[in-house]
């Protein structure tokens, strides 16, 4: 119900028109599309083409990690099948093997595992489709109206994309989730014998980073939904189409906290 709420006051306040007032500098970034949200009230600090449609690549295993978490027990086994060795990014599962959500669960977001995705995605609710309708169904509920999914590890696909604006709210609602946060901020685990690493530089470049997910493809160019607890604040970033989105980010962050810290100075006075 808590989190029902945050999504919805989320959306509240950006009908009220929700926008930071210029307090700082505007900042310039290389994406195509990019937010930079206030996580705990929706107001929006910076947009570029926010609610414009386009690939999102690998950060569609956020919405992912959190269907996952809804359908299954961390510690339920799923047996990895032929069926889920598939393109880009993997986690290097073999087929025979079994392992726990959990572990898959670090797979798809320390390695963006393309493989642990599909077995998650059959494992969890018997086949792909019907994962993917469960992913479809909760972009609903929070929401999303430019956001579609046709896969749960974000290969290139017509019928598969969301927006910035989409995507910092499903980022505002997944950092709610105390076990999903466990998972994109860690920055190395071993499980089943394998060391996972993390691809988020950011978790180590930006003070108070919690993590979120990276993505690229050919098509979608790189993307990356980040989010960072700092000076009391939660803010949402959310570049794609980015070749420069580490340093976007770090400019979109300092620009945010300095709007925030001189909004309290002022309103202080």
């Amino acid at each position: 119900m808590k989190k029902r709420i945050v999504i919805l006051s989320l959306c509240a306040a950006l009908l009220l028109g929700g926008t930071v007032p210029c307090l700082a500098q505007q900042p310039t970034v290389s994406a195509s599309a990019a937010i930079l949200m206030d996580a705990d009230t929706g107001r929006v600090l910076y947009e570029k083409n926010a609610r414009d449609r386009m690939g999102i690549a690998s950060t569609t295993k956020i919405m992912t990690a959190l269907v996952a978490l809804e359908q299954a027990e961390l510690q339920q086994e799923i047996v990895v099948t032929q069926e889920h060795m598939v393109e880009g990014s993997s986690m290097y599962l073999k087929p025979g093997e079994t392992i726990t959500v959990e572990h898959l669960l670090y797979g798809l977001l320390l390695s963006s595992g393309n493989d642990a995705a599909l077995a998650l995605a059959e494992g969890c609710c018997g086949s792909v489709e019907a994962f993917v309708a469960e992913m479809n169904r909760k972009a609903r509920e929070l929401g999303l109206e430019d956001t579609s999914f046709a896969n749960p590890n974000g290969l290139d696909d017509d019928a598969h994309y969301s927006t910035a604006w989409d995507m910092a709210h499903l980022a505002a609602y997944a950092v709610e989730n105390p076990a999903f946060v466990r998972f994109c901020s860690t920055r190395t685990v071993t499980v089943g014998g394998r060391t996972l690493s993390n691809h988020n530089r950011l978790l180590s470049s930006i003070d108070g980073c919690i993590g979120l997910k990276t993505g690229y493809t050919m098509s979608a160019g790189r993307t990356l939904v980040s989010c960072v607890h700092r000076d009391g604040h939660t803010l949402v970033a959310v570049t794609l189409k980015d070749g420069n989105d580490w340093e976007d980010h770090q400019t979109l962050y300092e620009y945010g906290f300095a709007a925030l810290s001189q909004e309290e100075t002022e309103g202080a006075a």
